[in-house]
Protein backbone atom coordinates (compact mmCIF):
# COMPACT_ATOMS: atom_id res chain seq x y z
CA UNK A 1 0.00 0.00 0.00
CA UNK A 2 1.36 3.55 -0.67
CA UNK A 3 0.79 6.51 0.91
CA UNK A 4 1.18 9.68 -0.24
CA UNK A 5 1.58 12.72 2.26
CA UNK A 6 1.19 16.40 0.13
CA UNK A 7 1.72 19.21 1.55
CA UNK A 8 1.28 18.45 5.25
CA UNK A 9 3.19 16.26 8.28
CA UNK A 10 0.80 14.58 9.33
CA UNK A 11 2.06 11.29 7.39
CA UNK A 12 2.86 9.62 11.12
CA UNK A 13 -0.88 9.44 11.88
CA UNK A 14 -1.92 9.06 8.42
CA UNK A 15 0.48 5.95 8.19
CA UNK A 16 -1.02 4.17 11.24
CA UNK A 17 -4.49 4.65 10.41
CA UNK A 18 -3.65 3.24 6.97
CA UNK A 19 -1.93 0.13 9.06
CA UNK A 20 -5.09 -0.40 11.18
CA UNK A 21 -7.02 -1.36 8.12
CA UNK A 22 -4.18 -2.82 6.30
CA UNK A 23 -2.19 -4.95 9.21
CA UNK A 24 -0.67 -7.40 6.66
CA UNK A 25 0.61 -5.08 4.07
CA UNK A 26 3.76 -2.66 4.10
CA UNK A 27 2.92 0.80 4.04
CA UNK A 28 5.51 2.85 2.06
CA UNK A 29 5.02 6.77 2.81
CA UNK A 30 6.08 9.32 0.06
CA UNK A 31 6.25 12.57 1.45
CA UNK A 32 5.22 15.98 -1.77
CA UNK A 33 5.43 13.36 -4.79
CA UNK A 34 4.14 14.57 -7.56
CA UNK A 35 2.76 11.00 -8.71
CA UNK A 36 0.54 8.19 -7.33
CA UNK A 37 0.61 4.94 -8.41
CA UNK A 38 -2.13 2.53 -7.12
CA UNK A 39 -3.10 1.01 -4.74
CA UNK A 40 -3.07 4.04 -3.10
CA UNK A 41 -3.91 7.07 -0.14
CA UNK A 42 -3.50 10.68 -1.10
CA UNK A 43 -3.71 13.26 1.43
CA UNK A 44 -3.07 16.79 0.32
CA UNK A 45 -3.74 20.19 2.14
CA UNK A 46 -4.34 23.31 -0.54
CA UNK A 47 -6.89 25.09 -1.03
CA UNK A 48 -9.04 22.73 0.74
CA UNK A 49 -8.28 19.43 2.27
CA UNK A 50 -8.21 16.97 -0.16
CA UNK A 51 -8.04 12.50 0.99
CA UNK A 52 -8.34 10.22 -1.92
CA UNK A 53 -8.25 5.97 -1.93
CA UNK A 54 -7.74 4.20 -5.05
CA UNK A 55 -7.40 0.44 -4.86
CA UNK A 56 -8.72 -1.85 -7.26
CA UNK A 57 -12.26 -0.46 -8.74
CA UNK A 58 -12.63 1.89 -5.37
CA UNK A 59 -11.83 5.45 -6.23
CA UNK A 60 -13.00 7.92 -4.18
CA UNK A 61 -12.25 11.54 -2.86
CA UNK A 62 -13.29 13.49 -0.23
CA UNK A 63 -12.53 17.05 0.41
CA UNK A 64 -13.22 19.53 3.23
CA UNK A 65 -12.54 23.19 3.96
CA UNK A 66 -8.68 24.06 5.49
CA UNK A 67 -9.21 24.84 9.80
CA UNK A 68 -7.86 26.68 11.44
CA UNK A 69 -4.74 25.93 12.64
CA UNK A 70 -2.40 22.43 12.30
CA UNK A 71 -4.49 20.50 14.98
CA UNK A 72 -7.45 20.73 13.55
CA UNK A 73 -5.90 20.32 9.75
CA UNK A 74 -5.19 16.80 10.82
CA UNK A 75 -7.73 15.64 12.35
CA UNK A 76 -10.33 16.73 10.02
CA UNK A 77 -7.50 14.98 7.33
CA UNK A 78 -7.70 11.46 9.46
CA UNK A 79 -11.32 11.61 9.47
CA UNK A 80 -11.87 12.24 5.87
CA UNK A 81 -9.17 9.19 5.81
CA UNK A 82 -11.08 7.02 8.07
CA UNK A 83 -14.33 7.91 6.06
CA UNK A 84 -12.73 6.26 3.17
CA UNK A 85 -11.09 3.23 4.49
CA UNK A 86 -13.71 2.19 6.37
CA UNK A 87 -16.53 2.52 3.15
CA UNK A 88 -13.69 0.83 0.94
CA UNK A 89 -13.62 -2.38 3.84
CA UNK A 90 -17.19 -1.98 5.38
CA UNK A 91 -15.40 -1.98 8.73
CA UNK A 92 -15.41 0.08 11.38
CA UNK A 93 -12.77 -0.37 13.39
CA UNK A 94 -13.79 -0.09 17.70
CA UNK A 95 -11.15 2.25 18.59
CA UNK A 96 -12.36 4.12 15.51
CA UNK A 97 -9.32 6.91 14.06
CA UNK A 98 -7.44 6.76 17.53
CA UNK A 99 -4.12 5.05 17.06
CA UNK A 100 -2.38 5.77 20.15
CA UNK A 101 -0.80 3.67 23.04
CA UNK A 102 -2.99 5.74 25.43
CA UNK A 103 -6.60 6.27 25.24
CA UNK A 104 -7.20 6.52 28.66
CA UNK A 105 -4.92 9.61 29.03
CA UNK A 106 -6.56 11.12 26.19
CA UNK A 107 -10.10 10.90 27.78
CA UNK A 108 -8.50 12.07 30.67
CA UNK A 109 -7.36 15.21 29.26
CA UNK A 110 -10.37 15.95 27.33
CA UNK A 111 -12.41 15.56 30.42
CA UNK A 112 -10.31 17.60 32.69
CA UNK A 113 -10.53 20.43 29.77
CA UNK A 114 -13.79 19.95 28.35
CA UNK A 115 -16.39 18.05 30.51
CA UNK A 116 -16.92 14.67 30.76
CA UNK A 117 -19.97 14.84 28.57
CA UNK A 118 -18.26 16.38 25.32
CA UNK A 119 -15.31 14.45 25.93
CA UNK A 120 -17.57 11.62 25.49
CA UNK A 121 -19.13 13.36 22.18
CA UNK A 122 -15.81 14.22 20.92
CA UNK A 123 -14.55 10.35 21.21
CA UNK A 124 -17.87 9.18 19.51
CA UNK A 125 -18.41 11.95 16.94
CA UNK A 126 -15.02 13.03 16.15
CA UNK A 127 -12.91 9.65 16.66
CA UNK A 128 -15.27 7.50 15.79
CA UNK A 129 -15.11 5.63 18.80
CA UNK A 130 -17.33 2.76 19.50
CA UNK A 131 -19.68 3.30 22.24
CA UNK A 132 -18.76 -0.36 23.87
CA UNK A 133 -15.13 1.22 23.88
CA UNK A 134 -16.27 4.58 24.65
CA UNK A 135 -17.51 2.92 28.22
CA UNK A 136 -14.52 0.58 28.59
CA UNK A 137 -12.45 3.91 28.78
CA UNK A 138 -14.52 5.75 30.59
CA UNK A 139 -14.83 2.57 33.51
CA UNK A 140 -10.65 2.42 33.44
CA UNK A 141 -10.02 5.78 33.41
CA UNK A 142 -12.43 6.52 36.77
CA UNK A 143 -10.55 3.40 38.57
CA UNK A 144 -6.91 4.69 37.04
CA UNK A 145 -8.18 8.01 38.31
CA UNK A 146 -8.19 6.80 42.44
CA UNK A 147 -4.46 5.67 42.10
CA UNK A 148 -3.45 8.56 39.99
CA UNK A 149 -4.93 10.95 42.79
CA UNK A 150 -2.34 8.81 45.44
CA UNK A 151 1.52 10.14 43.68
CA UNK A 152 2.70 12.85 45.00
CA UNK A 153 5.21 15.73 43.82
CA UNK A 154 8.13 13.85 45.05
CA UNK A 155 6.60 10.32 43.91
CA UNK A 156 8.30 7.58 41.71
CA UNK A 157 8.50 4.04 41.11
CA UNK A 158 11.49 1.39 40.05
CA UNK A 159 11.39 -0.80 37.62
CA UNK A 160 14.44 -3.51 37.14
CA UNK A 161 14.74 -5.47 34.00
CA UNK A 162 16.11 -9.03 33.95
CA UNK A 163 16.50 -9.85 29.97
CA UNK A 164 16.06 -13.55 30.07
CA UNK A 165 13.31 -16.25 29.38
CA UNK A 166 13.61 -19.99 28.96
CA UNK A 167 12.89 -19.81 25.24
CA UNK A 168 11.78 -17.22 23.10
CA UNK A 169 7.85 -17.06 22.37
CA UNK A 170 6.77 -16.58 19.28
CA UNK A 171 4.82 -13.29 19.12
CA UNK A 172 7.79 -11.76 21.10
CA UNK A 173 9.81 -9.06 20.03
CA UNK A 174 11.37 -7.64 23.35
CA UNK A 175 15.06 -7.30 23.77
CA UNK A 176 16.01 -10.66 25.99
CA UNK A 177 18.07 -14.04 25.81
CA UNK A 178 17.44 -17.58 26.30
CA UNK A 179 18.86 -19.36 29.09
CA UNK A 180 20.28 -21.75 26.57
CA UNK A 181 22.82 -19.07 24.91
CA UNK A 182 23.05 -16.52 27.52
CA UNK A 183 23.46 -18.88 30.87
CA UNK A 184 27.53 -17.38 31.14
CA UNK A 185 25.79 -13.88 30.98
CA UNK A 186 24.00 -14.24 33.89
CA UNK A 187 26.09 -13.85 36.78
CA UNK A 188 27.78 -10.95 35.76
CA UNK A 189 24.70 -9.47 34.68
CA UNK A 190 23.12 -10.06 38.51
CA UNK A 191 26.49 -8.32 39.65
CA UNK A 192 26.00 -5.31 38.01
CA UNK A 193 22.19 -5.28 38.28
CA UNK A 194 22.87 -5.52 41.79
CA UNK A 195 25.48 -2.35 41.45
CA UNK A 196 23.04 -0.29 39.50
CA UNK A 197 20.53 -0.98 42.07
CA UNK A 198 22.70 0.54 44.29
CA UNK A 199 24.06 3.76 43.10
CA UNK A 200 20.29 4.20 41.97
CA UNK A 201 19.00 4.08 45.48
CA UNK A 202 21.61 6.13 46.72
CA UNK A 203 20.15 9.05 44.23
CA UNK A 204 16.91 8.60 45.19
CA UNK A 205 17.59 9.13 49.20
CA UNK A 206 19.63 12.01 48.61
CA UNK A 207 17.28 14.02 46.58
CA UNK A 208 14.05 12.81 48.94
CA UNK A 209 12.10 10.60 46.43
CA UNK A 210 9.17 9.07 47.75
CA UNK A 211 9.16 5.08 46.41
CA UNK A 212 5.36 4.17 45.21
CA UNK A 213 5.93 1.18 43.44
CA UNK A 214 8.24 -1.59 42.41
CA UNK A 215 8.33 -3.85 39.41
CA UNK A 216 10.56 -6.73 38.04
CA UNK A 217 9.57 -7.23 34.68
CA UNK A 218 11.77 -8.94 31.57
CA UNK A 219 11.94 -11.12 30.06
CA UNK A 220 11.62 -13.32 33.11
CA UNK A 221 13.11 -12.70 36.17
CA UNK A 222 12.42 -16.00 37.64
CA UNK A 223 15.01 -17.26 35.41
CA UNK A 224 17.42 -16.27 37.95
CA UNK A 225 18.15 -18.78 40.49
CA UNK A 226 16.68 -18.48 44.23
CA UNK A 227 20.44 -16.85 45.37
CA UNK A 228 20.54 -14.57 42.87
CA UNK A 229 16.96 -13.24 43.13
CA UNK A 230 17.86 -12.62 46.91
CA UNK A 231 20.75 -11.16 45.95
CA UNK A 232 19.00 -8.32 43.30
CA UNK A 233 15.47 -8.40 45.45
CA UNK A 234 18.04 -7.97 49.38
CA UNK A 235 19.86 -4.89 46.94
CA UNK A 236 15.95 -3.04 46.57
CA UNK A 237 15.31 -3.79 50.40
CA UNK A 238 18.57 -2.50 51.41
CA UNK A 239 19.06 0.56 49.43
CA UNK A 240 15.24 2.07 49.21
CA UNK A 241 13.40 2.96 51.83
CA UNK A 242 9.71 0.45 51.43
CA UNK A 243 7.71 2.47 53.68
CA UNK A 244 5.49 4.13 51.47
CA UNK A 245 5.44 1.36 48.52
CA UNK A 246 2.44 0.18 47.68
CA UNK A 247 3.06 -2.49 45.82
CA UNK A 248 5.72 -4.83 44.73
CA UNK A 249 5.74 -7.31 41.99
CA UNK A 250 7.66 -9.49 39.97
CA UNK A 251 6.50 -11.02 36.95
CA UNK A 252 6.88 -14.62 37.36
CA UNK A 253 5.56 -15.02 34.07
CA UNK A 254 6.80 -18.36 33.23
CA UNK A 255 4.94 -21.31 35.01
CA UNK A 256 7.86 -23.49 34.34
CA UNK A 257 10.25 -21.33 36.49
CA UNK A 258 8.60 -21.30 39.39
CA UNK A 259 9.36 -23.58 42.43
CA UNK A 260 9.30 -23.50 46.07
CA UNK A 261 12.62 -21.83 46.29
CA UNK A 262 12.73 -19.26 44.15
CA UNK A 263 8.95 -18.33 45.63
CA UNK A 264 10.69 -17.87 49.60
CA UNK A 265 13.14 -16.08 47.67
CA UNK A 266 10.55 -13.52 46.81
CA UNK A 267 8.66 -13.68 50.15
CA UNK A 268 11.64 -13.06 52.34
CA UNK A 269 11.87 -9.84 50.09
CA UNK A 270 8.77 -8.13 50.82
CA UNK A 271 7.43 -9.33 47.19
CA UNK A 272 3.29 -8.88 47.56
CA UNK A 273 2.69 -9.38 44.06
CA UNK A 274 3.30 -11.76 41.54
CA UNK A 275 2.59 -12.62 37.97
CA UNK A 276 2.07 -16.24 36.63
CA UNK A 277 1.07 -16.20 32.71
CA UNK A 278 -0.39 -18.78 30.90
CA UNK A 279 -1.76 -16.58 28.09
CA UNK A 280 -3.43 -20.00 27.13
CA UNK A 281 -5.26 -23.01 28.86
CA UNK A 282 -5.12 -24.93 25.24
CA UNK A 283 -1.82 -27.03 25.08
CA UNK A 284 -2.02 -26.70 21.13
CA UNK A 285 -2.04 -23.40 21.19
CA UNK A 286 0.76 -23.42 24.13
CA UNK A 287 2.69 -25.05 21.66
CA UNK A 288 1.55 -23.09 18.83
CA UNK A 289 3.35 -19.94 20.29
CA UNK A 290 6.52 -21.47 21.36
CA UNK A 291 5.28 -21.72 25.29
CA UNK A 292 7.59 -25.19 26.22
CA UNK A 293 5.44 -25.31 29.73
CA UNK A 294 2.48 -27.81 30.08
CA UNK A 295 -0.99 -27.10 31.07
CA UNK A 296 -0.28 -28.87 34.33
CA UNK A 297 2.63 -26.53 34.89
CA UNK A 298 0.38 -23.24 35.30
CA UNK A 299 -1.78 -25.22 37.72
CA UNK A 300 1.40 -26.81 39.50
CA UNK A 301 2.74 -23.65 39.94
CA UNK A 302 -0.31 -21.45 40.52
CA UNK A 303 -1.38 -24.05 43.81
CA UNK A 304 2.60 -23.45 44.71
CA UNK A 305 2.29 -19.71 45.21
CA UNK A 306 -1.06 -20.16 46.86
CA UNK A 307 0.72 -22.23 49.92
CA UNK A 308 3.57 -20.05 49.58
CA UNK A 309 1.70 -16.99 51.11
CA UNK A 310 0.92 -14.89 47.54
CA UNK A 311 -2.70 -13.78 48.16
CA UNK A 312 -2.30 -11.21 45.00
CA UNK A 313 -1.43 -12.81 42.14
CA UNK A 314 -2.37 -11.72 38.21
CA UNK A 315 -2.03 -13.64 35.26
CA UNK A 316 -2.03 -12.80 31.85
CA UNK A 317 -4.12 -14.45 28.95
CA UNK A 318 -3.53 -13.45 25.09
CA UNK A 319 -6.98 -12.96 23.01
CA UNK A 320 -5.89 -13.88 19.10
CA UNK A 321 -3.45 -16.41 19.63
CA UNK A 322 -3.45 -18.82 16.42
CA UNK A 323 -5.13 -21.94 17.00
CA UNK A 324 -7.53 -20.23 19.73
CA UNK A 325 -11.05 -20.19 19.00
CA UNK A 326 -13.99 -18.10 21.19
CA UNK A 327 -14.69 -21.23 23.04
CA UNK A 328 -11.38 -21.82 23.64
CA UNK A 329 -10.43 -19.19 25.33
CA UNK A 330 -13.91 -18.80 27.31
CA UNK A 331 -12.10 -22.05 28.99
CA UNK A 332 -8.87 -20.39 29.61
CA UNK A 333 -10.60 -17.12 31.26
CA UNK A 334 -13.21 -19.38 32.91
CA UNK A 335 -10.45 -21.77 34.56
CA UNK A 336 -8.41 -18.67 35.92
CA UNK A 337 -11.53 -17.48 37.31
CA UNK A 338 -12.32 -20.62 38.97
CA UNK A 339 -8.47 -20.74 40.48
CA UNK A 340 -9.33 -17.00 41.53
CA UNK A 341 -6.75 -15.19 40.42
CA UNK A 342 -6.96 -11.42 42.02
CA UNK A 343 -5.99 -10.08 38.95
CA UNK A 344 -6.56 -10.98 34.98
CA UNK A 345 -4.55 -9.09 32.40
CA UNK A 346 -6.12 -9.75 28.84
CA UNK A 347 -4.02 -8.80 25.95
CA UNK A 348 -4.37 -8.69 22.57
CA UNK A 349 -2.01 -10.32 20.15
CA UNK A 350 -0.09 -7.85 18.56
CA UNK A 351 1.73 -8.75 15.44
CA UNK A 352 5.39 -7.10 16.00
CA UNK A 353 7.59 -7.03 13.43
CA UNK A 354 10.16 -8.86 15.34
CA UNK A 355 8.25 -11.61 16.18
CA UNK A 356 8.80 -14.74 14.73
CA UNK A 357 5.07 -14.94 13.85
CA UNK A 358 5.32 -11.45 11.98
CA UNK A 359 9.04 -13.17 10.27
CA UNK A 360 7.34 -16.42 9.68
CA UNK A 361 4.89 -15.03 7.22
CA UNK A 362 1.68 -15.50 9.70
CA UNK A 363 -1.11 -13.46 8.15
CA UNK A 364 -4.73 -12.78 10.20
CA UNK A 365 -8.18 -12.33 8.44
CA UNK A 366 -11.20 -10.62 9.48
CA UNK A 367 -12.52 -13.97 10.79
CA UNK A 368 -9.43 -13.80 13.28
CA UNK A 369 -10.27 -10.33 13.95
CA UNK A 370 -13.99 -11.39 14.97
CA UNK A 371 -12.59 -13.94 16.80
CA UNK A 372 -10.44 -11.33 19.04
CA UNK A 373 -13.00 -9.37 19.33
CA UNK A 374 -15.32 -11.80 20.74
CA UNK A 375 -13.25 -13.31 23.36
CA UNK A 376 -11.85 -9.57 24.44
CA UNK A 377 -16.01 -8.84 24.46
CA UNK A 378 -16.52 -12.21 26.83
CA UNK A 379 -13.81 -11.62 29.35
CA UNK A 380 -14.88 -7.74 29.82
CA UNK A 381 -18.82 -9.51 30.82
CA UNK A 382 -17.77 -12.21 32.62
CA UNK A 383 -15.21 -9.93 34.71
CA UNK A 384 -17.50 -7.84 35.32
CA UNK A 385 -20.16 -9.96 36.54
CA UNK A 386 -17.37 -11.20 39.01
CA UNK A 387 -16.31 -7.75 40.47
CA UNK A 388 -13.42 -7.16 38.48
CA UNK A 389 -12.49 -3.94 37.24
CA UNK A 390 -10.84 -2.49 34.35
CA UNK A 391 -8.02 -0.02 35.88
CA UNK A 392 -5.21 0.05 33.04
CA UNK A 393 -5.49 -0.22 29.26
CA UNK A 394 -3.30 0.23 26.41
CA UNK A 395 -3.12 -0.23 22.48
CA UNK A 396 -0.15 -1.28 20.04
CA UNK A 397 0.10 -1.23 16.71
CA UNK A 398 -0.97 -4.33 14.64
CA UNK A 399 -2.89 -5.60 17.09
CA UNK A 400 -5.64 -8.13 16.02
CA UNK A 401 -8.72 -6.58 15.62
CA UNK A 402 -7.96 -3.59 16.24
CA UNK A 403 -8.39 -4.21 20.19
CA UNK A 404 -6.90 -3.66 23.22
CA UNK A 405 -4.88 -4.56 26.47
CA UNK A 406 -6.78 -4.42 29.54
CA UNK A 407 -5.40 -5.25 33.40
CA UNK A 408 -8.93 -6.24 35.64
CA UNK A 409 -8.45 -6.83 38.88
CA UNK A 410 -10.19 -7.36 42.24
CA UNK A 411 -10.77 -4.26 44.31
CA UNK A 412 -7.12 -3.28 46.32
CA UNK A 413 -5.62 -6.13 43.80
CA UNK A 414 -4.55 -3.40 40.97
CA UNK A 415 -0.82 -3.18 40.10
CA UNK A 416 -0.04 0.70 41.03
CA UNK A 417 3.17 0.28 38.68
CA UNK A 418 1.19 -0.15 35.72
CA UNK A 419 -1.24 2.77 35.86
CA UNK A 420 1.47 4.96 36.59
CA UNK A 421 3.86 4.07 33.96
CA UNK A 422 1.35 3.97 31.35
CA UNK A 423 -0.01 7.34 32.49
CA UNK A 424 3.09 8.77 32.82
CA UNK A 425 2.33 10.09 36.50
CA UNK A 426 5.35 10.30 38.12
CA UNK A 427 9.31 9.49 37.74
CA UNK A 428 10.10 5.99 36.64
CA UNK A 429 13.30 5.14 37.70
CA UNK A 430 14.80 1.46 35.67
CA UNK A 431 17.66 -0.45 35.67
CA UNK A 432 18.76 -3.54 34.46
CA UNK A 433 19.12 -3.96 30.26
CA UNK A 434 16.62 -2.64 28.18
CA UNK A 435 15.14 -0.08 30.30
CA UNK A 436 14.15 3.84 30.19
CA UNK A 437 14.40 5.82 33.30
CA UNK A 438 11.65 8.66 32.53
CA UNK A 439 11.90 11.82 34.31
CA UNK A 440 9.00 13.78 35.32
CA UNK A 441 8.56 17.19 36.33
CA UNK A 442 5.73 17.43 38.56
CA UNK A 443 5.23 20.70 37.94
CA UNK A 444 4.36 19.99 34.05
CA UNK A 445 4.19 16.99 31.74
CA UNK A 446 7.42 17.82 30.63
CA UNK A 447 9.71 14.54 30.37
CA UNK A 448 13.10 13.64 29.95
CA UNK A 449 14.22 10.01 29.17
CA UNK A 450 17.35 8.30 29.87
CA UNK A 451 17.90 4.86 27.94
CA UNK A 452 20.17 1.81 28.96
CA UNK A 453 21.65 -0.20 26.43
CA UNK A 454 19.24 -2.92 25.20
CA UNK A 455 21.18 -6.10 25.23
CA UNK A 456 22.77 -7.82 28.14
CA UNK A 457 25.68 -7.77 26.83
CA UNK A 458 26.25 -4.43 26.20
CA UNK A 459 25.13 -4.10 29.79
CA UNK A 460 27.81 -6.07 31.16
CA UNK A 461 30.70 -4.45 28.63
CA UNK A 462 29.36 -0.92 28.52
CA UNK A 463 28.32 -0.50 32.31
CA UNK A 464 30.64 2.27 33.88
CA UNK A 465 29.28 4.61 30.42
CA UNK A 466 25.93 3.63 31.62
CA UNK A 467 26.33 4.85 35.03
CA UNK A 468 27.54 7.72 34.26
CA UNK A 469 24.66 8.36 32.30
CA UNK A 470 22.18 8.33 35.17
CA UNK A 471 23.87 11.59 36.73
CA UNK A 472 21.67 13.02 34.69
CA UNK A 473 18.79 12.10 37.26
CA UNK A 474 20.47 13.93 40.14
CA UNK A 475 20.99 17.24 37.64
CA UNK A 476 17.08 16.41 36.75
CA UNK A 477 16.23 16.64 40.48
CA UNK A 478 18.70 19.32 41.34
CA UNK A 479 17.58 21.69 38.15
CA UNK A 480 13.70 21.00 38.98
CA UNK A 481 11.59 23.08 41.48
CA UNK A 482 9.51 20.34 43.26
CA UNK A 483 7.07 21.08 44.91
CA UNK A 484 7.06 18.94 48.24
CA UNK A 485 4.10 17.93 50.05
CA UNK A 486 4.96 15.23 53.15
CA UNK A 487 1.34 15.03 54.06
CA UNK A 488 -0.65 11.93 54.18
CA UNK A 489 -3.00 11.75 51.03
Amino acid sequence: MNLYVNNNTFWFELENLTRAFFPNEKINVYRDSDEAKAPCVTACLGEDIRVSVRIGDFDRTLCEAVGADDDQNELITVKLLYRLLSEFSGVSLPWGLLTGVRPIKLLRRLTKGIGESAAADKFLNDYFVSEEKLSLAQATERNEAKIISLSRPESFSLYVGVPFCPSRCSYCSFVMASVERAKKLMEPYTRLLCEEIRQTAQIANDHGLRLESVYFGGGTPTTLSADQLRAVLGEVNQGFDLTSCREFTVEAGRPDTIDEERLYALKENKVNRISINPQTLDPDVLRNIGRKHSVEDFYRAFELARSCGFDNINTDLIAGLPGDTPPGFRHSLDEILRLNAESVTVHTLCMKRAASLTTDGVVFNREDAENARQMQRYARERLTSLGYLPYYLYRQTRMVGNLENVGWAKPGCESYYNVYVMDETHTILACGSGGVTKLRDPNSDHLERIFNFKYPYEYIDRFDELMSRKQAISDFCSNTAFRLDYSDK
